[in-house]
């Protein structure tokens, strides 16, 4: 519990300074000349380099443990922040947002493994991913406000600098208190030998996984890229500016937290959780494009409701597919999903955004994955393990 718990603060710490990004790249790239088209390529770009990172990260985490790839992670992206602070032109931000993109790629399957593996049963490897999903929540909850509330006194140069240097503090105090082994690698041989068989699927399964699983972190990412692209420069457009980009995200977040404190969710199947999120966000996507007259904060609300009960589920699938040994593998290919969403997101909006509203690409999109649901593959690759009363 000791090291959920410091994981908890490297995750709230990490998200913050990410999400505070959110309100002002746009902006900031804007005020380098960028242009829409451009902007979305910035944004894709992040995304597409994190797939060599994504590759080398599942070997790597399962041969030597979390730890490394978090302190990596974070120090790498504060330092990258210091020099995007320096940013002059807009192809400055785009190679800057590249390297970045890189960096983080470890991140997130490490800190998923690492967490996945503090328990061997479901129900509490459920409630550690709420856990992780009510971190992130609560960082982006405040994190945009206060990134858009601090470049109006410090500008940009300025905020770019102390997210990076908070970043590179939170990587040093990564490295002195996680653990420098894992969780299975402490565990008792004996023991591990007779959970191995009760949780991991059957011989040569975790490497069949179907890409219909994957197609569900794809779509939901592409998604969210579409919303991330679209809301501050709608905002933008209407006179709203960053200080309104910020509240509206933070109202998204507020949303989320308020289903993902709902820790009995956890007991409950994955994949009729699945479903409800993916219908709910893509009914909200709906009515941003539908009926831009309603207030978009409510929708946003909702939306984020909806968010909290999906991606804690899509996680549990995961951890349930993949099984002891091969959950950072698991996790790096759920990542590399979502990075290869979140590219195409953006630049797919940046594109046709004269022709059609990017809130209904994301629609379309919320709705394709949740016809493709692998419902019945998804309870026979489920392990036999009875969930904790």
């Amino acid at each position: 519990m000791k090291t959920a718990i410091w994981l908890y603060l490297f995750l709230f710490l990490a998200f913050f300074d990410l999400h505070a990004q959110y309100p002002i790249l746009t902006p900031f790239a804007l005020s380098l000349g960028a242009g829409p088209a451009f902007i979305g390529w910035m944004m894709g770009m992040y995304s597409l380099t994190h797939l060599p990172g994504n590759l080398l990260a599942g070997n790597l985490i399962d041969r030597r443990g979390s730890r490394r790839y978090i302190v990596f992670s974070l120090t790498a992206a504060g330092i990258i922040l210091l020099f995007q602070a320096q940013a002059t032109q807009p192809w400055h931000l785009l190679v800057l947002r590249a390297a970045s993109g890189f960096a983080l790629a470890f991140l997130s399957p490490a800190c998923m493994t690492l967490l996945a593996s503090l328990s061997r049963d479901p129900v509490t490897q459920g409630k550690y991913m709420s856990g992780n999903g009510i971190i992130h929540t609560l960082a982006s909850v405040v994190s945009p406000a206060a990134g858009a509330y601090i470049v109006t006194h410090a500008g940009y140069s300025g905020t770019f600098g102390s997210l990076g240097w908070l970043l590179i503090a939170t990587g040093l105090l990564a490295y002195f208190s996680l653990p420098r082994h894992r969780a299975e690698e402490r565990e008792h041989p004996l023991h591990a030998a007779a959970a191995a068989p009760a949780l991991s699927p059957k011989a040569g399964q975790q490497d069949s996984v179907s890409i219909r699983y994957y197609l569900l972190p794809f779509f939901i990412s592409c998604a969210q890229g579409v919303l991330f692209f679209e809301l501050p420069l709608a905002q933008e457009g209407s006179g709203g500016g960053m200080l309104s980009t910020g509240v509206l995200l933070s109202l998204l977040s507020l949303g989320a937290l308020s289903t993902l404190s709902l820790l009995f969710l956890a007991r409950l199947e994955p994949e009729g959780r699945i479903a409800v999120g993916l219908l709910g966000m893509a009914l909200c996507f709906f009515m941003l494009a539908a009926f831009p007259l309603l207030p978009q904060g409510a929708v946003l609300f909702v939306m984020g409701a909806a968010k909290g009960i999906l991606l804690p589920a899509v996680a549990s699938l995961f951890i349930l597919l993949g099984g002891p040994g091969r959950l950072g593998r698991t996790f790096s290919r759920q990542s590399i999903a979502m990075s290869l969403g979140a590219f195409a997101g953006p630049v797919a909006a940046g594109q046709l955004r004269g022709t059609v509203s990017p809130y209904f690409i994301a629609f379309l999109l919320l709705m394709t994955a949740l016809l493709l649901l692998p419902w019945r593959q998804a309870n026979k690759a489920a392990p036999l393990v009875p969930r904790a009363e």
